[in-house]
């Protein structure tokens, strides 16, 4: 069953196929996809529905999109699946964080290599002993710019969640004794930062044959206020989304050696 007006658009995002490239980057506001299309060339608008802002322009040659998913899982693989059926096959989900580790500091750019399913989306795609994995092209790539960028960034696990105010304020949650607790070991595994989207798109992606990453910058680290140390609060989302435009240049670079070879 279609359910949109246009039976050649997709329902929530409202794109049709042709519209968007292979490389999406996945931001969840949808005022940061002007800002991050301001990187590509010869950017346009394509759709504006919902909580999903699309504009499509070309880096190196090659189509790229931006499009926004909005926050949690639902919203963005919503948004992921939608974009797979317009011909995109690689992801990139740019966003913000909490960091959890002590090191990772206000400003800081975490890539994720793998999320902590503690959401619901996932789990309507898989058992939960199935693990939420960045695809390695992706990651690689993430990581190669990073370390080109010259900023400070971490590679790890992120702990991925539904409620934004369950991680924030747990003790006055019904459920405190568990959120706390849960808290508690993801600190003792070394996660390094919280967030709401990776867990899903890692998953669905996997389930859609698709690739996908994610980072993040650290906005705050509640655990370094707990201890009276050091903890600004930082919103410029610049710095991931370079990375990610980066990464993409180099994987688009790559499939064109790829195929001359």
């Amino acid at each position: 069953m279609h359910y949109s007006e246009d039976p050649n658009r997709q329902y929530h995002i409202q794109v049709a196929k042709g519209e968007v490239g292979r490389y999406v980057i996945l931001p969840g506001d949808p005022k940061r996809c002007a800002k991050i299309a301001a990187y590509f060339d010869d950017a346009k608008l394509i759709a504006d529905s919902r909580e999903y802002m699309t504009y499509t322009g070309t880096l190196e040659g090659e189509t790229v999109s931006v499009t926004s998913t909005g926050i949690g899982g639902p919203s963005a693989s919503i948004a992921m699946e939608e974009l797979v059926k317009c011909g995109a096959d690689t992801f990139i989900r740019v966003g913000t964080c909490g960091g959890l580790q002590l090191d990772v500091e206000s400003g800081d750019v975490v890539i994720a290599n793998a999320a902590i399913r503690m959401e619901g989306t996932s789990k309507e795609y898989a058992p939960i002993e199935y693990p939420a994995v960045a695809n390695t092209e992706v990651l690689f790539s993430l990581i190669e710019a990073a370390k080109q960028s010259g900023l400070r960034y971490h590679v790890g696990v992120s702990q991925c969640k539904d409620a934004f105010y369950g991680q924030h304020n747990p003790e006055l949650m019904p459920v405190s004794y568990e959120l706390q607790n849960k808290w508690e070991a993801w600190l003792r595994m070394g996660a390094l930062a919280s967030e709401m989207e990776s867990a899903a798109l890692f998953t669905v992606a996997q389930f859609l044959r698709v690739r996908c990453g994610a980072l993040f910058l650290v906005v705050a680290n509640q655990e370094r206020e707990k201890r009276g140390m050091d903890n600004p609060v930082v919103h410029d989302t610049d710095p991931p989304i370079r990375i990610a435009v980066d990464a993409i240049r180099r994987m688009i670079k790559a499939e064109k050696q790829e195929k001359t070879a």
